[in-house]
């Protein structure tokens, strides 16, 4: 069986100041992987967000113990979008809680590709 942990949102503007308190919050819960979203192209290109996502990663790893994966999060946003839209949230509603669910996706996603017997 694989469990994974709660996603929650860290908002800062400083990126060190994040990963900071990405690996506080980790270490305290025993985490072990960290799954970061790597915002691609629509092509599959890197872009700047994406070269974005991967200096944060590198600076994750800087900072923690934890193994840091960067995961592919094209189309999450709409997604959660969509599922947000399904279960009534609008406006201001929506706006607070499309980030945790489109990093509930990635997880998802990430958690779909890998191979239960691998994780440990």
């Amino acid at each position: 069986m694989t469990l994974a942990g709660d996603a929650w949102v860290i908002q800062c503007k400083n990126i060190e100041e994040t990963a900071q308190k990405i690996a506080i919050e980790a270490a305290s819960r025993g985490v072990f992987r960290i799954v970061v979203g790597l915002p691609k192209n629509m092509d599959g290109s890197i872009g700047p967000r994406a070269e974005r996502s991967t200096e944060f990663a590198e600076i994750l790893r800087s900072k923690c113990d934890a193994e840091v994966v960067l995961w592919d999060e094209r189309m999450t946003t709409m997604s959660a979008s969509r599922i947000l839209k399904d279960a009534g949230k609008f406006g201001k509603k929506r706006k607070k809680t499309i980030d945790a669910v489109a990093a509930s996706i990635i997880l998802e996603s990430y958690m779909g590709s890998i191979n239960p017997k691998d994780t440990f």
